[in-house]
């Protein structure tokens, strides 16, 4: 399992999100200048839901230029009105990028009954 600060340092060619609401199982791919790439996804199980809630900035500048920051933080406190019955585990996880460019947040938001998990995987792809 990789760790999002793999790419300080790195160059992008290219980033795609990948919303397949079939499944409502959401994706990001990053393309490495270097032919790396990475993924950023959540496997969905029953009871339970993690998403791309927001992106907030312009994911154009984080392409062709160093990625400065990248770092993962975490929430579990869920805004007042949201709670359903069901949903006992709450986290939100925010994705911080910094490039000379700008800046840009990719917030995943989970939820479950308690028993699965609301992570989100970021992994190197062979």
């Amino acid at each position: 399992m990789s760790e999002v600060k793999e790419l300080v340092g790195k160059a992008l060619s290219s980033i795609e999100v990948i919303r397949d609401v079939s499944n409502g199982e959401d994706k990001i791919l990053f393309q490495c200048d270097d032919v790396t790439t990475y993924i950023m996804f959540h496997k969905q199980s029953c009871c339970e839901s993690v998403t791309i809630d927001d992106i907030c900035g312009d994911l154009r500048d984080l392409i062709d230029t160093p990625i400065l920051e990248a770092r993962e933080d975490t929430n579990n406190k869920n805004p007042e009105g949201i709670v359903k019955e069901c949903q006992r585990e709450f986290l939100w996880t925010f994705y911080n990028f910094q490039t000379a460019k700008g800046h840009v947040t990719i917030r995943w938001y989970g939820n479950s009954n308690g028993y699965y998990s609301v992570s989100v995987n970021f992994e190197k792809i062979d």
